[in-house]
């Protein structure tokens, strides 16, 4: 192995150096960055499509698949974000009210509670209404405390969001126009051979395009699965149910049941058999058998990964990185996989050498 002369220690040491500064100044956005590079990555088979009928006009086929991200992706998440607040209000105009009560709620549930289950929540203080609203408004008032804080900085968060939102135009503009020719560069600069760069960096964009997709196709049809099915119920604000459904669905296996399945044992709880029997028997059959059938073909088979792998690093990811977690942890496990498999395919081969 040559050794390194102190010229290029110094380079590279530089070369550091600038690097991490440079990431340091971008951390602000990191967020937007990410997303804008998914989108691109996602987008890019339309960009190639416009590109081509509008004769090579990079620019302009660069602009028409903003616009198209822009009325298919942020409009309606703006409309859905509307609609949410407007429903998560009336909710809290309900409660304040008194059409909902947590009384009303407390003692339908332990009405209808085994002796034995009711012993279990005596043993903690929870078989009392005034001990448990005790608790409730302890939790309140510290929650309140953080609400308090977070809509003094409404404004600046309101600012950051936009600020972000621009820049992630702005950026996927440039990353449609001149994709290909970043993506040479940086294939340029890692200094692997031809042949694993290559599987890497389609291993790279492969895992993006189906966990996105997928993630987020099998969001979409378990939050409406699951909105319907609350609306028909006649259960309080059914699309602010069906959004959390959809978020709480990125999590595999377990993610929209945490919302359908209290609600149906209420149901069942109160009386209302046939409500709760009809929920519980749609959310196993029909919003389960989305996640277990839809997932793993979107998601599985197009990353060649197993479906605990797939669990395993969504779930890592999102603790670690939050919502931007369901892309990278499936992401860092695909190359991982890739990475092995490749050292072993080297090593096999020059063992046999």
């Amino acid at each position: 192995m040559p050794t390194l002369t102190l010229h290029q220690k110094v380079f590279l040491l530089l070369l550091s150096i600038v690097t991490i500064g440079f990431g340091w100044i971008l951390a602000p956005y990191a967020g937007a960055i990410f997303w804008g590079v998914i989108l691109a990555i996602l987008f890019a088979p339309v960009y190639r499509w416009l590109l081509r009928k509008t004769k090579g006009r990079a620019g302009l086929a660069s602009l028409l698949t903003l616009l198209l991200i822009i009325v298919i992706v942020i409009l309606p998440l703006s409309l859905i974000s509307v609609s949410l607040v407007n429903q998560a209000a009336s909710v809290v105009e309900m409660v304040r009210s008194g059409e909902i009560t947590v009384a009303m709620f407390f003692n339908k549930i332990m009405a209808v509670l085994p002796q034995w289950l009711i012993n279990l929540l005596d043993r903690f203080n929870l078989t009392s209404l005034a001990s448990l609203q005790d608790k409730l408004a302890e939790g309140a008032t510290q929650v309140s405390q953080v609400v308090a804080v977070k809509a003094i900085n409404v404004g600046l968060y309101t600012f950051e969001f936009l600020t972000s939102l621009c820049i992630m135009l702005y950026l996927l503009f440039f990353l449609m126009r001149d994709g290909s020719t970043l993506s040479a560069r940086i294939k340029g600069a890692v200094p692997l051979s031809r042949k694993y760069k290559q599987r890497l960096f389609t291993n790279f964009t492969t895992v993006i395009r189906a966990t996105v997709k997928g993630n987020i196709l099998v969001a979409i049809a378990q939050g409406a699965l699951g909105g319907l099915a609350f609306w028909f119920l006649d259960v309080p604000a059914p699309l602010l149910w069906a959004v959390l459904m959809a978020f709480l669905s990125l999590l595999p296996a377990v993610g929209a049941a945490l919302v359908w399945a209290p609600v149906a044992a209420y149901f069942l709880a109160t009386g209302a058999i046939w409500q709760g029997a009809g929920l519980a028997a749609f959310g196993v059959f029909v919003i389960g058998l989305v996640d277990n059938v839809l997932r793993p073909i979107l998601v599985g088979k197009d990353t060649k990964m197993p479906d605990y792998v797939v669990l395993l690093s969504t779930v890592g990811g999102m603790a670690l990185f939050g919502l931007n977690g369901f892309v990278i942890g499936p992401v860092v496990a695909a190359l991982f996989i890739a990475s092995w498999d490749l050292f072993v395919s080297a090593s096999e081969f020059q063992a046999e050498d």
